[in-house]
């Protein structure tokens, strides 16, 4: 179970250097790429195609075992299908990270260098997750 949680530590710990050093955490950054008729940044398009090719293989490799690495069992996801859901989901995904130059992992980072932003953003986020799941559970009840 250590070799778990410290294996989780670690990679959390590279992730969240890599979207610092990526300006992936700096929200001005963000806007900056997402801002297509004016002072246009496609750095991170370089970074976020690196990432594809890198999940790309990953899940590749993963795919292809039952057991992790550390013993542990592979829970991948199977889901394939587009629904109104997936679609309304990545609509308010794009919108908010257009809106506040933050997604949920760079916010993190940046809550953690104590960027005041991120806080907002953070606590908003969680407040949306609570909302979401208040609703899924009266949605269940119903049925």
């Amino acid at each position: 179970m250590l070799l778990i949680v410290l294996s989780a530590a670690l990679a959390g710990l590279v992730f969240g250097l890599g979207l610092i050093i990526s300006g992936m955490a700096d929200p001005a950054k963000v806007i900056a790429f997402l801002d297509l008729a004016g002072a246009w940044d496609p750095s991170l398009a370089l970074v976020m195609a690196g990432a594809i090719a890198v999940g790309l293989i990953a899940f590749r490799l993963a795919g292809s075992r039952s057991l992790s690495w550390l013993g542990e069992a592979m829970r991948l996801p199977t889901a394939r299908d587009i629904d109104h859901r997936l679609v309304l989901g990545s609509l308010a995904f794009g919108a908010g990270w257009g809106l506040a130059g933050f997604c949920p992992g760079p916010a993190l980072v940046a809550l953690g260098m104590g960027e005041g932003q991120a806080l907002i953003f953070v606590a908003a986020m969680l407040a949306g997750m609570g909302l979401f799941e208040m609703l899924e559970r009266m949605g269940q009840r119903r049925t």
